[in-house]
């Protein structure tokens, strides 16, 4: 879908909102006759009339293009971040800090074990809150799942969204269906569910007590598998989560014996850029964790995470980061 396509899309939407909210409103004001309700019919009203004159979307105060995300959350928003007033910007900084802490608590317990498998993740967001997703889940005899995904957007709406994707998974893992059946039934609840803009590139991994692991690649970065000190990336993939209603997503399967390793990556990784603009790339990646050999998932973050530093050399994080290790340990 072309950018005056989604623009479009975009723009139906948030005029359907407008026209339903003025539909309540005068039914408030016609009953009651509250003058909140007639300062937000008169708002709404302004705003339709910017669709008329294609000024709607058009900071009030530098003229330049409002954020999209803070339109579709409120339409009658009427100027960009750079210029909202003390309060609004106070209002603002609380709800950050909430879906901030929303977030974290929606993070798995770090260094998990299970039958053989250790995991371990590093979430960093670039700014307050994330549009990063990640979760592991225990699910006893049916294996370990792991998840590492990126929704579009920014901000809280991203966030949002990525408490969406957890609460589904969640469900669809208690359900048991396969790894095939639950990524196609997410991604068609997300399609039905959020705007045509939104989508998210996702990993799906189940590790199993034999040693067998399944994998399913949703338009995300290929995950790196670290076998004897050699590195292959899983490169099977399909479409984003949520780009169309009737997706099909295949499953790679893999066997991993003890101090094999797979390592899955948020573009933030990769796309690091230094103070020059030079991007750290996934073939850096790739080189780095083929020199660190047979490693636990705590060092193999730790490793990527101080090599990604060290690219930066200070340079302002761009993209949200996270990165997740799974490897396969000796059993009793």
């Amino acid at each position: 879908m072309g950018v005056v396509q989604v623009t479009t899309v975009v723009d139906d939407f948030i005029e359907q909102q407008l026209l339903e909210r003025r539909q309540r409103l005068e039914r408030a004001v016609a009953v009651g006759g509250q003058e909140r309700a007639r300062r937000l019919l008169e708002d709404v009203d302004e705003a339709l009339a910017k669709f008329e004159n294609g000024t709607y979307g058009i900071c009030e105060v530098c003229h330049d293009t409002v954020e999209t995300d803070r339109l579709i959350a409120d339409p009658l928003v009427r100027v960009c971040l750079d210029h909202l007033s003390p309060i609004e910007r106070s209002a603002l900084e609380q709800d950050l800090e909430l879906a901030a802490q929303v977030q974290r608590g929606l993070l798995p317990k770090q260094n998990l074990a299970n039958d053989g498998w250790q995991v371990s993740y590093h979430y960093e967001p670039a700014s307050v809150v994330s549009g990063d997703y990640c979760d592991v889940v225990d699910a006893g005899e049916d294996g370990l799942y792991f998840l590492l995904g990126d929704v579009s957007g920014k901000g809280v709406a991203a966030s949002m969204l990525t408490a969406h994707l957890h609460a589904m998974f969640r469900s669809l893992i208690s359900v048991g269906m396969s790894l095939k059946c639950m990524v196609e039934h997410a991604s068609r609840v997300f399609a039905g569910s959020t705007l045509p803009t939104h989508y998210a590139t996702l990993v799906v991994g189940r590790a199993l007590p034999d040693g067998r692991v399944e994998v399913c690649n949703a338009g995300h970065p290929h995950p790196l598998v670290l076998r004897s000190g050699k590195v292959n990336a899983l490169e099977e993939s399909g479409l984003p989560v949520g780009l169309f209603h009737d997706e099909e997503f295949s499953v790679a399967e893999l066997y991993l014996e003890p101090g094999d390793s797979l390592l899955l990556y948020s573009d933030g990784v990769s796309e690091a850029v230094d103070g020059a603009g030079a991007e750290y790339s996934s073939d850096r990646l790739r080189s780095l964790v083929a020199s660190l050999g047979e490693s636990t998932p705590e060092e193999l973050i730790a490793a990527c995470r101080t090599d990604v530093a060290h690219f930066r050399n200070g340079a302002p994080k761009n993209d949200d980061l996270t990165i997740l290790a799974v490897s396969r340990r000796e059993t009793a």
